[in-house]
């Protein structure tokens, strides 16, 4: 019982085999190291005299790096919401009559295949089936063309564009 115990791995008995953890080579102690003087870096010259990383990404030997030198243009807006937009078109091919287009049906479909923050509905192309959509914002001639056809809209909660066009509250 004692020796099969010794062969079941236990995290408190893991050790690495014999010979596989070697002691750290200490460079420059000496001409008996083994690897003293020089410190393995040869006689003279850049790498021999500076510890620096030349071998990162963009070193050009001391020359100012490519990206430094051309011009910086524009900028990226890290809190801009991701908004993807559909024409009625697209809704009139994809679905038939009575459906209800919203985030779930159009990841189904195939149209929607990134993550985003803002679905929108624009009115290009003729729409000619009932559809109930539910997405976040609607152009007014994407909402006109969706009634006409004998759909309806529903706009969802989270976009700018929903609580901009919510009617204010009679007091």
């Amino acid at each position: 019982m004692a020796e099969e115990e010794k062969n079941v791995p236990i995290l408190s008995r893991l050790r690495p085999p014999p010979g596989a953890v070697r002691p750290k080579k200490r460079k420059g102690r000496g001409k008996g190291s083994g690897i003293g003087k020089t410190a393995g870096k040869g006689m003279k010259g850049q790498k021999a005299r500076h510890p620096g990383d030349f071998g990162m990404l963009g070193f050009e030997g001391g020359q100012t790096p490519l990206y430094r030198r051309i011009p910086k243009r524009g900028f990226t807006n890290k809190f801009a919401k991701r908004v993807a937009t559909f024409n009625v078109d697209d809704l009139a091919k994809k679905f038939d009559a009575g459906e209800t287009v919203d985030l779930e049906a159009l990841k189904s479909k195939g149209l929607l295949k990134r993550r985003v923050d803002i679905v929108k509905i624009l009115g290009d192309g003729e729409l000619d089936k009932a559809l109930t959509v539910q997405v976040h914002a609607f152009s007014k001639s994407a909402k006109e063309k969706i009634e006409k056809a004998g759909g309806s809209v529903q706009v969802l909660g989270g976009a700018p564009e929903a609580a901009a066009e919510a009617p204010a509250s009679a007091e």
